[in-house]
């Protein structure tokens, strides 16, 4: 709203802090769109109105100097408006490879390949197709892409085969997988194919802000913080660990993270990783007490989520209490902000509030802003209040649904 920022339109749902501008004639969409795209519309609408939600109606106030926009446009845009593209991840349409570029061109005055791209989020998606995530424009055909945007989505194809089947990957080696670091060097190498080399590596983990340091210790130290930064507090892979340097730790797809996969993860990944600490102690390895322990306490506290006890439970206000998830039984359509709140509540292992998390996203569950509307399930409990910062135990919930039945 600040900015007023401007998009093309492809037919989405919007809310009401949006607006469209439609042309009477088709036409004129390339004037229309280079002037609503610049800086002079942008200053054009704050010379009516100064606050930082215009109204729709402003919006088509601003004088239009049709001549002038179009031969802008026809300079800008010889060839037409361009089909969508993006490198940002953060976006429906990005195609999904990790160092694929799409670019303007301005010589060809249309959409290119650009170079291998080794910015700080190449890691971040490498990272996640590790992990299986797939990103929209890879599972919808009928998007429209541009054709260089298209093209990098199809090399994703060859990537598959590097993702891991139930989107759990612990850092060290256990379980008779390799460490992830190495199936991520795995994966960066087929992405680039003849351009990797060690210096592509030392580019990545400068732009990681981790220069001269190991991809191991990135991924031990600052991914999932990077993480939470680039996916504004929403984060979707998961880094769960012990609270030691060089103990246990998993990285988590929380897409695919259901009750049977956090059992998998707890007495399978973990597991595995306790009895290796006890044979380590038999034969004498040094550190293998402390990290039998840590790991052992982090098996109480992910078996305190599974069973989903108060206040180790998830609470969505806007369901009744007999459709409250018992135990660990996350609905992707509440949002990670409910559904991490367990992983956050167990006692800290490490940073304070992050639980048995690496780091602590920004996120809180005070009451939302506004007021709910009588018919919500939790109204007359929270008097109208939205709150989110509350808990219920197992007997309710179930009492509840006995009820219900």
């Amino acid at each position: 709203m600040g900015n007023l920022e401007s998009a093309l339109y492809s037919g989405e749902r919007y809310d009401g802090n949006c607006a469209t501008i439609t042309p009477k004639d088709r036409k004129l969409a390339d004037a229309i769109w280079t002037f609503c795209s610049s800086k002079d519309y942008q200053a054009g609408i704050r010379e009516i109105d100064q606050s930082i939600k215009v109204t729709n109606a402003t919006l088509g106030k601003i004088p239009f100097d049709l001549d002038r926009w179009t031969q802008v446009a026809e300079e800008k845009y010889p060839n037409g408006l361009p089909k969508p593209y993006t490198d940002d991840p953060t976006q429906w349409i990005f195609h999904g490879h990790p160092c694929g570029s799409v670019i303007w061109d301005e010589e060809q005055k249309w959409t290119g390949h650009g170079p291998l791209r080794t910015d700080d989020t190449v890691l971040q998606v490498a990272v996640a197709r590790l992990l299986g995530y797939r990103w929209p424009a890879e599972l919808d055909a009928s998007m429209e892409l541009a054709d260089e945007q298209r093209e990098w989505v199809k090399r994703c194809e060859a990537l598959a085969s590097y993702a891991d089947d139930d989107g759990i990957v612990c850092i060290p080696a256990v379980r008779g997988e390799a460490s992830a670091s190495d199936r991520l060097l795995n994966l960066l190498a087929a992405a680039y194919g003849d351009a990797w080399s060690n210096d592509t590596l030392a580019a990545l983990l400068k732009s990681a802000d981790h220069a001269g340091k190991t991809l191991e210790t990135w991924l031990r130290e600052k991914f999932l913080t990077q993480h939470c930064k680039l996916f504004q507090h929403r984060p979707f892979i998961w880094h769960i660990w012990d609270g030691l340097r060089d103990g246990f730790a998993a990285l988590v797809n929380y897409h695919q993270l259901d009750a049977k996969l956090l059992e998998t993860l707890i007495y399978t990944y973990l597991g595995d990783w306790i009895s290796r600490q006890k044979q380590d102690i038999a034969s004498g390895v040094d550190g293998a007490q402390e990290r039998l322990a840590a790991a052992e306490t982090l098996k109480k506290k992910l078996e305190l989520i599974l069973e989903g006890e108060a206040p180790y439970d998830i609470f969505v206000r806007w369901k009744p209490l007999e459709k409250q998830p018992i135990g660990w039984d996350p609905d992707l359509n509440d949002g990670v902000r409910l559904n991490i709140r367990p992983f956050l509540t167990v006692p800290d292992v490490g940073k304070k509030g992050a639980g048995v998390l690496r780091d602590k996203p920004n996120i809180n569950w005070n009451k939302d802003r506004g007021k709910d509307v009588e018919s919500a399930p939790w109204y007359h409990v929270f008097d109208g209040d939205r709150i989110n910062d509350h808990h219920l135990s197992l007997a309710e919930k179930r009492a509840a649904r006995e009820a219900a039945e």
